[in-house]
């Protein structure tokens, strides 16, 4: 169990809305859909829903962000995710893992437990427990970048999904190359934005922000001393 996991659970019952495609840049297709994974066993026929709460912060956000770049969009990469989604892509990502470190099929039971306690650094445990949904699963999380006046991902040094040390937030942060600072340039300006709309960024993933799931209450309650808060939505 992760520590975010303890934190207790009481759901609004609040609706899982499409994100308005107006105020934002879409990945299409769907990057986990164009691979395969199960959505049409959904409540969803895509990831592009979240929260009616989580989406009005999205749209601050997005507004924070163009007051000083007016003319960049955030992209919208992945949002919600049903378990089975979630299961495919532990799956998924385990399995490149294995093959790149050219592993044999089916493969071994010691290092099976060695590449999925890695997977399990970057992604939730894919489980029914409703009382520790994975954060996708509550619609409350979201996976995302910034893009240009032309359409153009910004680069923020590192991929969306990568499993490695490079997608934590501050990897760059102590960088003294122009280029990498510009990467922690570029990652702070997407979590300034979230930040100030009232989300909270994953301690290992730049790209992921949430508002109102366990990790949110969790991150929230270890960076106020004050009132401590629980999280407001469950699995959807």
């Amino acid at each position: 169990m992760k520590p975010y996991q303890q934190i207790a659970i009481d759901e609004c019952g609040e609706p899982l809305v499409p994100i308005p495609t107006e105020h934002f840049a879409l990945e299409t297709p769907p990057p986990y859909q164009k691979l395969g994974a199960p959505y049409h066993n959904s409540k969803a026929d895509s990831p592009y829903y979240l929260r009616q709460g989580v989406v009005n912060s999205l749209i601050t956000a997005k507004t924070q962000l163009q007051q000083h770049y007016p003319h960049w969009q955030i992209l919208i990469f992945d949002a919600y995710r049903p378990v089975e989604v979630q299961q495919f892509m532990i799956d998924y990502t385990f399995n490149q893992i294995a093959v790149a470190q050219g592993c044999e099929f089916p493969v071994s039971e010691d290092k099976r437990e060695v590449i999925i306690n890695h997977v399990y650094q970057f992604w939730a445990v894919p489980t029914m427990d409703l009382a520790t949904p994975p954060p996708h699963s509550t619609g409350a999380a979201l996976d995302i970048t910034l893009v240009d006046e032309n359409n153009q991902q910004i680069d923020m040094g590192s991929p969306i999904d990568e499993t490695s040390e490079r997608s934590y937030p501050d990897y760059f942060a102590n960088s003294k190359q122009p280029e990498k600072q510009q990467y922690h340039l570029h990652r702070q300006i997407l979590k300034d934005a979230m930040i100030a709309a009232g989300f909270q960024q994953h301690p290992n993933e730049w790209w992921h922000f949430c508002l109102g799931d366990q990790m949110w209450a969790w991150l929230t309650n270890n960076n106020n001393s004050g009132n401590k808060v629980i999280a407001r939505y469950g699995r959807y």
